[in-house]
């Protein structure tokens, strides 16, 4: 399986390593790829030139490049209520697959929304009927971008207080009817309500990307302290998702996202002793 290290954990989220820095780390890590973030490791105004010398780097050095994330749309929602809010999201979700399509990334993460965003109390509640709406309008003008440009939009299953089971993820994945749409699997996030593998057996080939991380219940549910700094332990049963995603001939992305929120509130990124510990787990629980 295809085994790669988010940028997060070794850049930062002020972009203090060069991707070109990244892709030589996971070289020496022995990683297969990468995923690169917009708006740290690359800017939202990258050239189409300098996408074209970050790919070509990575090719030469046998790395993929396979899916971008982004934080964007968590403070600027695709969900939003706010008309001017919304466009600004699909806007930038335009040219975040227009830096995909540069790069050469078959995947870009993206949060579909939110009714609550726990921790940014300033962040504005929105009903869910109506992020279910505004998100499916919002989606469906990035769609023919998407197709355009052969990219999917993978959008990931986080603590947004929506879209909060895989049946209710296959419906709303249904009714797009396209290829370019399905879900970024974050196999920690899910934890608290399904195992990763049950998402794995019902949505199928909507499950574009996966996100290795993991999660440890305490006092019947846990907060954010919950995600460790150590993917092989909690309660993600990997014996289970790798059977399931085997059972479906999965060809997709495994990609550790790896912000040790556990170390709250004394957690600091970059770290690149962490990060070498994270893609040495890859390796230990996916194979060399």
């Amino acid at each position: 399986m295809y085994k790669a290290l988010n940028y997060w954990v070794y850049g930062g989220f002020t972009g203090e390593k060069t991707p070109f820095e990244f892709i030589d780390f996971a070289v020496a890590q022995k990683l297969d790829g990468i995923e690169l973030t917009v708006g740290d490791a690359l800017k939202a105004d990258i050239t189409q030139e300098e996408c074209a010398a970050i790919a070509a780097y990575a090719a030469e050095k046998k790395i993929g490049l396979r899916t971008l994330a982004s934080g964007y749309f968590w403070g600027c929602s695709l969900s939003a209520d706010d008309e001017t809010e919304r466009q600004a999201a699909v806007a930038f979700g335009k040219q975040y697959l227009q830096i995909a399509n540069w790069i050469g990334a078959e995947t870009i993460l993206v949060i579909p929304g939110a009714t609550r965003v726990a921790w940014e109390p300033s962040r504005p509640i929105v009903s869910y009927k109506n992020a279910w709406n505004n998100a499916v309008k919002s989606i469906n003008e990035l769609l023919p971008t998407a197709e355009k440009l052969n990219v999917n939009i993978a959008l990931e299953n986080v603590w947004n207080r929506f879209l909060l089971s895989p049946m209710e993820w296959k419906f709303f994945l249904d009714q797009f009817n396209s290829s370019k749409i399905g879900i970024y699997l974050d196999v920690a996030n899910c934890s608290i309500y399904t195992p990763a593998q049950d998402y794995v057996e019902i949505l199928q080939d909507y499950v574009k990307a996966i996100h290795i991380k993991n999660f440890q219940e305490t006092d019947c549910a846990g907060g954010l302290h919950g995600f460790g700094d150590d993917i092989a332990q909690g309660d993600v049963n990997f014996e289970a998702l790798t059977a399931a995603l085997k059972a479906i001939d999965y060809q997709g992305t495994l990609t550790a996202e790896m912000i040790p929120f556990c170390r709250l509130p004394d957690m600091v990124l970059p770290d690149e002793e962490l990060a070498v510990k994270t893609a040495g787990r890859m390796l230990e629980l996916f194979g060399k």
